[in-house]
């Protein structure tokens, strides 16, 4: 779907996930406003059918061509599940220790790399009824938490690589792309 079109999935179906180079990855969402209650009520459960289909963690609504300020993640979604649902969130602190992990995205299909960033976040946010909340983590938490508002921001994991392992995985990534469409 296009990003100019309003409507989401009906009940929850799966979205189409945009893949790098599509510019809307790079592009600023705006805020979620009152007047977006009735597209993100639609979106939200979109956006985690979206998310566990692919499979992954983490899902930013411009990876479906939204420019919203909205993210769903559950980051154990194969025990317990935890889904949490964040608007407009925005780091308040973070961590002068850095952590290095291992990261993946859903429009970077298949690449991962390690990057690094603050060891410990804390975020504020809103839940899907407008409640005002803040959370804070290390680890895994923390670490999807920063990806996923990146994302809000149109900047991508691969930016924090050296521009040689950034280049190296952008061209296995087309060559990936190219190969999947030549076998359709």
């Amino acid at each position: 779907m296009s990003s100019t079109n309003k409507s989401a999935a009906p009940n929850g179906a799966s979205l189409p996930i945009r893949l790098v180079p599509d510019p809307v990855l790079r592009k600023t969402a705006r805020a979620v406003t009152p007047d977006d209650a009735a597209e993100i009520a639609t979106l939200i459960p979109a956006m985690f059918a979206t998310m566990y289909a692919a499979p992954g963690i983490g899902l930013a609504a411009p990876q479906i061509g939204r420019l919203l300020r909205l993210v769903v993640m559950d980051i154990a979604p194969d025990q317990t599940p935890a889904p949490k649902v964040l608007i407009n969130p925005e780091i308040l602190e973070s961590s002068t220790e850095t952590a290095t992990r291992e990261e993946g995205c859903l429009s970077l299909p298949e690449q991962y790399a390690d990057v690094t960033r603050p060891a410990w976040v804390r975020v504020k946010y809103q839940d899907e009824h407008g409640a005002r909340h803040e959370i804070a983590g290390d680890g895994l938490l923390a670490a999807c938490l920063q990806h996923e508002i990146d994302h809000l921001n149109g900047v991508l994991f691969v930016d924090y690589l050296s521009a040689l392992k950034r280049n190296i995985l952008l061209r296995k990534l087309a060559k990936d792309i190219r190969d999947r469409a030549g076998k359709k």
